[in-house]
């Protein structure tokens, strides 16, 4: 197969996880379009149904307020006694850590992958190949832990030829879909803006899609793609949350175009210029408006997994 990545994770044509889609040796763009519909139709048959809420990505547009979202629900996550895991799998953004209130940054996953001598010692990255890993079996040095919160990150790319990001996307997906969480136990994830994470399967382990919309053409057509791709994956609790709203006006305008294109609106965070005003200080009011409708949100999307 080369350097193709097959989306099923087999090894080889033929090889026990090959489902026989034809996008390994597709060779026309027809081709490729047949074999994604088999696996999407595939993905779509097998996918779980009504499972309970444990892994859920945070996804969108660059810019609509993903990283402010994840802080939001984590914080009422917690508030309702979960154990909440936040994962940073966004290889540009930042400033997640800042706005969790750590004051440095955990050891990044992207590590394991050095191939020259930094002269430091590397925790050992057996931990990473059973086909299972708790939440406690994360070395400490990869993982913060806070006032009710654990916070671990894929890593950034921080200089020129570098490399691109797919190796970094391969052990993010890797982790999600090793993750055995236990009982109360969610893992919130921070996805990279736009598209790019779903063609690298990042996405493909959790049970729960939720899409940040802003109020722009770019943001809700990009919400319908995510949507498609999410359920092309075979993730049926796919959701939007409308973020920036300045108006009931435009939330209703949001929620009707959302719905034509097949995205379920699940609840609406308003402009509210206290959460700029953190955004530029790199924190986020956890006693605020946006946190209070971030409350009816969490509870209705836990509902679901009752």
């Amino acid at each position: 197969m080369g350097l193709f990545h097959c989306p099923m994770g087999a090894a080889f044509y033929e090889d026990d996880d090959c489902i026989d889609c034809g996008m390994c040796y597709a060779k026309t763009r027809d081709e490729m379009i047949e074999a994604s519909k088999k696996i999407r139709a595939y993905l779509k048959s097998h996918a779980p149904k009504n499972s309970i809420i444990r892994k859920i990505a945070v996804c969108g547009k660059g810019g609509v307020g993903k990283s402010t979202i994840v802080i939001l629900l984590a914080n009422v996550l917690k508030e309702a006694g979960y154990s909440v895991l936040i994962f940073d799998t966004d290889e540009s953004n930042p400033g997640l850590y800042r706005m969790l209130g750590f004051d440095k940054q955990p050891r990044a996953l992207m590590t394991v992958l050095r191939r020259l001598p930094s002269g430091k010692k590397e925790v050992t990255a057996k931990w990473l190949t059973p086909d299972q890993i708790t939440v406690a079996d994360i070395p400490s040095g990869y993982m913060l832990g806070g006032d009710g919160f654990k916070f671990l990150m894929v890593g950034k790319i921080e200089d020129p030829f570098q490399g691109c990001a797919c190796s970094m996307a391969n052990i993010a997906g890797d982790l999600v879909g090793k993750l055995a969480l236990q009982d109360r136990e969610i893992v919130v994830i921070d996805i990279e803006a736009g598209i790019e994470s779903f063609g690298r399967g990042v996405e493909r382990n959790v049970d729960t899609v939720l899409i940040v919309v802003e109020p722009s053409f770019e943001s809700m057509a990009l919400a319908e793609k995510i949507a498609y791709m999410a359920e092309g994956m075979g993730i049926s609790r796919v959701r939007a949350i409308l973020n920036k709203v300045p108006s009931d006006k435009v939330r209703q305008r949001m929620a009707e175009e959302l719905d034509k294109k097949g995205v379920k609106t699940l609840g609406t965070i308003y402009f509210d210029p206290e959460l700029s005003e953190a955004s530029f200080e790199g924190t986020t009011p956890v006693n605020s408006r946006a946190a209070e409708e971030m409350k009816a949100i969490a509870e209705l999307l836990l509902d679901e997994s009752k």
